[in-house]
Formats: structure tokens, sequence, C-alpha cells
């Protein structure tokens, strides 16, 4: 028995090894190496044999055994604080709520095969058991905590108080009512059993609801977030609108007057004052380069952004050579949301480099595909967390059946955005657009903040 004992302690650890490990890197998106398995290992060994070897009580070792993970979650992995102490936490909670449920069965079954053969396949089959249980629980958890990333998980530190309650409660059941190391002793009373196993269940309920308002939370987020960037492209876009128009009727007017601007300078050459004809020629050549566009794609609403971005960045080299089909099937909206967000990232990623900083937006017409390019210098190092500018991008994207490719190498980061830009497509988006328009409407009179288009709210 003392073998098996021991076969089955080691066992245990083992399994607890690579089922925190492996929740703590599903959690925060980190790979794990063998060696991370090998050194979590160690620790708990280490810390299992003094805990036995000093007759420590149960709730220092499983402390020790958070402080392990933590370390190995901070230094190995390179989380953050937040996320590595919260990842220790639940692992050891999932753990012990498992242990809880386990000896709640055994209590209420193992006593009647004590001195029986069959008491071995029993407790193997309920280490099983132990397992699935955590599995199930961690893949719960995860639903609910891995859709986000490391540094998209807003105020993620609120989630250790509650993790520590629900934690603190389970430590204190499996103190007063269990054994951590010693085969469970026959109940007196069955009851008393049955009503901590429902305990568990409902702490394991609270914690999965807790989480479950936190994912909420954070998407309320993100999509109050999205919705100020998309009103700030939607504000933005009304001025560079109203900018073209005045634009145009400033060119209007050039035009009109253009005849009477020759008659002018004739009558100065004619009459022998070529310097005054030089100087009204130069007077000409300003008012048409004030009405002209730095940037020509055939879009005056698309001209005024390129301008006005780059022109709030001279000291990085800008190249454009971008022409969009004329008539063009994306939105001006659309095209706002993607070249703005797209620019401002670019030059926060050129100013955070250093020299030479440079910028490159480039436009590629494939049958009935558009691939916007935009190129950019950066600092050295991993690329950062995808932020709302992005995500902005890829639901303009999405509209057009299109897809949304980032790469970095070095010091050069590159974003590509393939439009559908077919006819048929157009006209059936336009479509499908209208009928949005009549639920907007409806949804606009039920009191929807700012008209917030039926696409926004999906997200």
């Amino acid at each position: 028995m003392d073998y098996f004992s021991l076969f089955l302690d080691g066992l245990c650890l083992g399994g607890q090894c690579v089922t925190h490990l492996l929740f703590v890197s599903r959690l925060s998106g980190k790979r794990l190496k063998p060696r991370h398995f090998l050194a979590y290992f160690f620790l708990l060994c280490v810390i299992c044999l003094v805990s036995v070897g000093l007759d420590l009580s149960g709730a220092l070792s499983v402390g020790a055994g958070v402080l392990a993970l933590y370390g190995i979650s901070r230094a190995a992995l390179g989380n953050r604080r937040p996320v590595s102490w919260l990842a220790a936490v639940l692992a050891f909670y999932i753990s012990q709520l498992s242990l809880g449920v386990l000896n709640s069965v055994e209590t209420a079954v193992f006593p009647r095969f004590i001195g029986n053969p069959l008491l071995y396949p029993l407790l193997l089959a309920a280490q099983v058991f132990f397992f699935t249980l955590c599995a199930c629980c961690c893949r719960a958890v995860l639903k609910l905590l891995s859709w986000t990333r490391d540094g998209q998980t807003p105020y993620i530190g609120l989630l250790l108080f509650p993790g520590l309650f629900f934690f603190a409660a389970q430590l204190y059941i499996l103190h007063t009512a269990y054994s951590f190391f010693a085969f469970p002793r026959p109940p007196e009373e069955f009851g008393t059993h049955g009503a901590l196993l429902l305990l568990q269940v409902m702490g394991l309920a609270a914690m999965l609801c807790t989480l479950y308002s936190y994912r909420r939370l954070c998407q309320g987020f993100q999509a109050q977030a999205a919705l100020q960037s998309l009103t700030q492209a939607a504000q933005a876009q009304k001025v560079y609108i109203a900018e073209a128009r005045t634009r145009y009727e400033r060119t209007r007017a050039f035009r009109h007057d253009i005849k009477n601007h020759l008659s002018v300078l004739d009558g100065l050459l004619s009459g022998g004052r070529p310097a005054e004809g030089r100087a009204y020629l130069e007077k000409l050549r300003a008012a048409s380069d004030a009405l002209s566009f730095p940037y020509q794609t055939g879009n005056p609403v698309v001209d005024i952004l390129l301008g006005e971005k780059l022109g709030l960045a001279k000291e990085i080299a800008a190249e454009v050579s971008l022409l969009l089909p004329s008539p063009c099937a994306i939105d001006d909206f659309d095209l706002c949301v993607i070249l703005a967000n797209a620019l401002d990232n670019a030059i926060t990623a050129c100013r955070s480099g250093p020299a030479p900083r440079s910028i490159r937006v480039a436009g590629t017409r494939q049958g009935d595909f558009y691939m916007l390019s935009v190129e950019n210098t950066c600092s050295e190092g991993p690329p950062h967390p995808e932020g709302i500018g992005l995500s902005n991008i890829r639901s303009a994207a999405e509209k057009y059946h299109g897809a949304v490719l980032t790469e970095k190498d070095g010091r050069r980061f590159s974003l590509d955005v393939l439009l559908n830009i077919s006819p048929c497509y157009s006209e059936r988006r336009e479509s499908e657009d209208g009928g949005r328009a009549n639920s907007f409407g409806r949804e606009r009179i039920c009191g929807c903040p700012n008209g917030i288009p039926e696409s926004v709210k999906e997200e």
C-alpha cells in the first residue's frame, strides 16, 4: 500500500504540474517549453517533501505552491503581476475544488471497500475523475478569460480579490472537513458531506458568474472605445468633406475667373511690362497651388486626409502611390476609418523608432479586389498588442468580405487590407445597408445613443 500511495502521490503531482502550467499558458497566450514543466514539477516535489517532513498544514503547502506557480509565470513566461497572481490562484482553486468534490464522493463510497481488492482500481478511477473535473473547470474558466490577451485585460487585478475569497473558502472546507494527504475517514453523517459538496459546487458557479461579469465588462469597455473611435472618424470625415466642398467652390471660382486673369496677363505682356506680367503669373501659380492637393488619389476626401495626416508629421518621409478606382465601391467613411487608423498607428510607430523614419502608402487592384498597403519604420522588439485602431480596420474590412494582414520584420511594419470592390457585391451590400438603415431608424427612436449603426452594435 505504501508503494501504491507513493505512486498516487507522484501521479497527482505530475497531473497538477501539467494542468496548472497548461492553464496559465492558455490564459496568458504564452508558449511553454519542457524545462518549464521540469522546473515546476521539481518545485512541487520539494514543497511536498518539506510539508510532509515538517508536518506543515495543508494551507501552508498550497500557499507555497501558489508562490511557485506565480514565479514560473513571471520568470519563465514573462506575464504581468496581476495576470500571474490571478492565474496561480485560479489554477490552485480549481485543483482544490476538484479535490474537495472528490473527497465528498470518496467519503460516501470508499469506506465500504476498505480491505477489498477493488479499492485499488477505485483509487485509480478517483484520480481519473479528479483530472477530468480539473480539465472541465479549467476549460470553463478559459472560455470566459482566454478570449483576450495580456495587454487587453483592463482591471484584471480586480478578479484577484473574489478569486482569493473563493480559494480561502475552499481551503477552509478542506482543512476542517477533510485531509489533504491522508485517506478520508468515514464520516458519521453523510448529510454533512453532501451539504459541503453542494457548497463547493455553488462556489464554482459563483466564480464562473464573476468571470462572466468581468468578460461582459471588458466587452463593454471595448465597445465604448470602438464607438468613440468611430465617432471621431465620422466627425473627421465631415471635416474632410466640408474642406473638399470648400476647395471645389474655390476651384470653380478660380476657373470662372481664369479668362479674366489671362486677359490681364496678356495686356501686361502686350504693353511691354514683362516684370509685372511675371509677378502676376507668380500670383496665379500660388493661387493654383493653394487649390491643389499634395497627394492625388482620385478621391478628394482621401486626398485631404492624407494631406492632413502626413502634413502633421513633416519629420517623416512619406511616399504615396495610391490611385483609387473610379467609380469606387468603397464608401468614403470606410476609407477614412481604414486610412486614418492606419496612418495614426504608422506615425506613432515611426516616432517611437530611430531615424530614418518613413511611411509608404500604396494601392493595387487585382480584378474585383483592391489591396491597400501601409508600410512604416518602427522600433525593434515584438509587435504591440492589437489596439482599437486595428480592430476598427478589421471591422471596416469585414464589411467588404476583406481581410487584414500585419507583418513585422525588424524595423519594418506592414499592414495590408484586402477589400472586395466588385460591382455586384457593392449593390448587394448597399441593399443590406438599406435594410439595416430601416432597423437603425427604429433603434434611434428607442434611444440609441449617437445614432450607432447596426454594424457597430453587433461588435
